[in-house]
């Protein structure tokens, strides 16, 4: 019983590890690439930046991560606490209670860092990029409307009788 306890402590750290690599740089879906791009790089690509754009946002996401690697490295000793504790314990309580607190303090600083990025990278564009990724923003919106349509239509029920309506 007490390895099934374990087991399953363990699967839920890593799903938790796993909500916040983002933050951590270069192997997430998040900040990275060659230019430190969002996960929309795609949305980038098509701007033509310049090498001088190109240059200040792999900087100014370099900054982004090594803000965020404390906070990371502290939640990380968070987690091999909690892990680390007897389960049923004054300890292990205290550190999921720790664990938990820190996990929200770190989405919250996640979530405005990232914002915080964004808005810096945005102001790098020219207004003619700016512009253009609008366009491309909103045409990603429509697409994204158009899929969830037709992914509705696909799962309504259909008729029960056999025979099509008319």
């Amino acid at each position: 019983m007490r390895k099934i306890i374990i087991v399953a402590a363990i699967l839920v750290a890593a799903i938790g590890c796993a909500m916040f690599v983002p933050a951590i740089g270069a192997s997430s879906h998040g900040w990275r690439g060659e230019h430190g791009m969002d996960m929309g790089s795609h949305m980038y690509a098509k701007l033509d930046l310049t090498d001088a754009q190109r240059s200040q946002i792999k900087q100014l996401t370099q900054q982004s991560v090594a803000q965020a690697k404390p906070q990371m490295q502290a939640l990380r000793q968070a987690r091999l606490a909690y892990e680390s504790a007897t389960p049923g314990t004054a300890a292990y309580q205290t550190a999921a209670s720790n664990l938990a607190q820190m996990e929200s303090d770190a989405a919250r600083t996640h979530v405005t860092q990232r914002a915080d990025l964004r808005a810096q990278i945005y102001q790098l564009l020219t207004p003619a990029q700016q512009t253009q990724l609008a366009q491309i923003q909103a045409q990603r919106a429509a697409r994204m409307q158009q899929w969830k349509a037709s992914r509705q239509q696909n799962t309504q029920p259909q008729s029960s009788s056999g025979t099509p309506e008319q």
